[in-house]
């Protein structure tokens, strides 16, 4: 009897030990495992209709390639909607960090909150968001920038003349803080009139018809800011279609259209960003906060005024 209660708390004994061993070696095999896994990025682009946010998706994909990292790109053509809806999705596959370039600033919000509750981390690129948590924001300094195309408009006019300003979208970062930039600068210059003021949603076609419509009214104009080269484009059509051959138009990007129309004289200056630098600085930053190192909350990408 005796031996058979020895044998029974052996075997109790042996099971605890084992037990132990497992626990213990439980975590290892799974650091281990974390530790060999791909880091799965998912980026969330405002639209891919526009060049400047495919080069920026291009930089991005090849810095990750580069550094042998998944990352899956999702494109919200401009519908805020279906941004919410594309990170919930990216979310559900399980991605470790999420790049996103909002198509509206507040609306985005309630989309990074999700993935601050799933303990995601967020990086925003060329736009900031209105809300939720954000670990770090890579982009120009878009106030910097409109206020670089003021001061160019500004000495191109004299500092007299009757102005327009084609928004982007409106709630974007990006259309608020190129706008601040720009009538910041030329609000010294008494002799300079914004006589309007409109949204064409960073597009070029929407730049054309926008355009179109203010010159029904007001044809007496000597240039046009565009918070986007896209918008600025279709208002040089706009321009050369009623015949208005000598006014300044300003952009902002320097895609390779407007680069171009530069160099041709068709457009007086665009402000350069570098979209492919802020695509692989975005996979850079994602990669460091992965690893748990610090990062600064913004991040700036430098900016150059292109002129002829």
């Amino acid at each position: 009897m005796k031996g058979l209660l020895k044998g029974f708390l052996l075997a109790i004994l042996a099971v605890a030990l084992l037990a132990g061993c497992s626990l213990e070696q439980g975590p290892k095999e799974s650091e281990g495992k974390k530790k060999d896994e791909k880091i799965k990025i998912g980026l969330s682009i405002s639209t891919l209709n526009n060049p400047f946010f495919v080069t920026l998706k291009e930089g991005a994909e090849e810095e990750a390639k580069s550094q042998g990292i998944d990352i899956t790109t999702v494109d919200a053509q401009n519908d805020s909607a279906k941004q919410v809806s594309d990170i919930e999705d990216l979310i559900q596959r399980g991605v470790d960090i999420l790049l996103v370039n909002p198509t509206d600033s507040a609306a985005v919000a309630a989309a990074i909150e999700s993935a601050n509750n799933a303990n995601i981390p967020v990086i925003t690129v060329d736009r900031s968001a209105d809300g939720g948590e954000v670990i770090a924001h890579i982009a120009s300094d878009n106030a910097a920038g409109g206020k670089m195309a003021g001061e160019f408009l500004a000495e191109k006019l004299g500092g007299k003349g009757k102005v327009v300003e084609l928004e982007g979208i409106p709630g974007s970062s990006a259309a608020r803080e190129r706008g601040k930039g720009f009538n910041e600068a030329i609000a010294g210059e008494n002799g300079i009139e914004v006589v309007a003021k409109q949204p064409a949603d960073f597009d070029r076609s929407k730049g054309l018809s926008v355009m179109e419509n203010i010159l029904q009214s007001k044809k007496d104009i000597q240039a046009v800011f565009a918070h986007n080269d896209e918008m600025a484009l279709g208002a040089i059509e706009a321009l050369k279609a009623a015949g208005l051959d000598d006014v300044i138009v300003v952009g902002f990007d320097a895609t390779d259209d407007a680069v171009k129309a530069v160099e041709d004289g068709k457009m007086g200056a665009t402000v350069a960003q570098k979209p492919e630098l802020i695509g692989q600085e975005a996979v850079k930053t994602a990669i460091k906060v992965n690893k748990e190192e610090k990062v600064e909350e913004f991040i700036p990408v430098e900016l150059e005024l292109i002129k002829k």
